[in-house]
């Protein structure tokens, strides 16, 4: 490794496949090996700490055997290549053929920049995991480097806060995009001028219906031009057509939308990150109809997703999408994705429908308007609900009721109002040690 390839790393921060340590600890080393073989592998360098600020190290032979034996002993050992630049160690950690790995203090998995304990479910998920290489990582054998878009990989490198003083080539190294092999179909999906040319399965279609069925429609447009592109470019096509009402009682202006934008922004965001690019069929959709906005993204969740734990935890099915979008604002709190969603509907009284089927993914973000006039049946479907989790757990609180079901503090007290009055339910003792009795109807 020479300097200029060193600065390079340097520059390109922690990720998913690269972490910064600013000095030897065996206990937090040997997690961070297990987290990168259990991944997709990585780099580990020795002697910068988390900020890139180069603090130097004393490398001996002893620190280096101590490190080999840290791999070793894990369970099964861990593959892993030395590298020395100036006092900087870098330790080059593959990715396992015998997942999953652990280490004294347990298994480990890369979620985005930070190594995170894994659990029974996310255990057993990753070693029935099957052992291939995932498709954006895999190389576009038919890439032709005429179609690189210097201007996608301009407004990247702006995105991602990346200097542009290196050569084009080590940042894409740097990146994982370009490999010994090639570039990557990662490298395609961002950067090529036409990326369906390569991967059929870029595309993006939006469509506005005048309707709520899909039969009168007002306008329809396709996007092939990148991954961040794609984005940005349905994100606008939605906020467009969205509704927003504006009150002034002051000197500031509130806004009451009919969808709140981060929320179907997170959507957009997440069809496109994790759909299967491997496989030619429907496109990513994205339509605004006059109830609500329908999100579909096929491929379905990963076959070792891990059960339960959906919204709950990150499991890429295209870790290098996923890293590559987690250096900009457009994925900045991986893995926290689906519940900011479902908290910002709560907030704004839009209802969220999620749909996970073998082959898709969908989500419906039904308006707020629409949420209203339903009002009535809502609140009785909410009031047997919480009857049918009280009978469950008499000792559950209004928080925690708000929680599970998603509806504000004040919607639980005003549907339990209703129970009480109706007789259907009586709070026997008082807000601290009481309990629900719930009565027949």
């Amino acid at each position: 490794m020479n300097k200029k390839e060193f600065q390079g790393l340097l520059k390109m921060g922690e990720g998913y496949f690269l972490e910064f340590k600013e000095s030897f600890d065996s206990k937090t080393l040997s997690k961070e090996l297990v987290a990168f073989a259990n991944s997709g592998g990585g780099k580990i360098i020795l002697g910068v700490d988390d900020t890139g600020e180069v603090k130097g190290l004393n490398i001996t032979n002893r620190l280096k055997s101590q490190i080999q034996d840290l791999a070793n002993n894990c369970d099964p050992k861990i593959r892993i290549g030395l590298e020395e630049f100036e006092n900087i160690l870098v330790i080059n950690v593959m990715e396992g053929k015998n997942k999953p790995h652990s280490c004294s203090s347990g298994f480990y998995l890369r979620i985005g920049a930070n190594s995170q304990k894994m659990k029974r479910d996310e255990i057993l998920a990753l070693a029935k995991e099957e052992r291939k290489i995932n498709f954006d990582e895999e190389v576009c054998k038919d890439f032709d480097w005429k179609d690189f878009d210097e201007d996608k990989f301009k407004n990247y490198l702006k995105l991602a806060k990346i200097s542009d003083n290196l050569d084009r080539e080590d940042i894409l190294r740097n990146l994982n995009i370009l490999t010994s092999k090639g570039f990557t179909n990662s490298g395609v999906l961002f950067f090529a001028k036409s990326p369906s040319k390569y991967i059929k399965s870029s595309v993006v279609r939006c469509v506005h219906f005048n309707d709520s069925n899909r039969v009168d429609i007002l306008d329809k447009k396709e996007f092939d031009k990148g991954i961040t592109e794609n984005i940005e470019f349905a994100y606008d096509y939605v906020k467009e057509r969205v509704p927003v009402k504006f009150e002034i009682k002051s000197l500031k202006r509130k806004e009451f939308p009919e969808y709140p934008a981060d929320a179907y922004r997170e959507l957009i965001v997440n069809s496109i990150v994790h759909r299967d690019y491997s496989i030619v069929g429907p496109d990513v959709s994205i339509e605004k109809l006059k109830d609500r906005v329908f999100v579909t993204n096929p491929g379905g969740l990963l076959k070792s997703f891990p059960k339960g734990m959906f919204g709950k935890i990150s499991w890429p099915r295209n870790r290098l999408i996923a890293d590559l979008l987690s250096r900009t604002y457009l994925m900045e709190k991986v893995g926290t994705g689906i519940k900011r969603v479902q908290n910002l509907c709560k907030q704004n009284g839009n209802e969220l429908k999620i749909f996970k089927e073998e082959n898709y993914y969908a989500v419906e973000l039904f308006s707020n308007k629409s949420s209203e006039k339903s009002s009535e049946k809502s609140s009785e479907k909410s009031s047997e609900k919480i009857l049918s989790i009280m009978e469950k757990n008499p000792d559950i609180t209004i928080r925690e009721l708000s929680e599970n079901l998603f509806l504000s503090t004040r919607a639980i007290e005003k549907s339990i109002f209703k129970l009480q009055n109706e007789g259907r339910v009586k709070r026997i003792g008082g807000a601290k040690g009481g309990h629900w009795k719930v009565n027949e109807k």
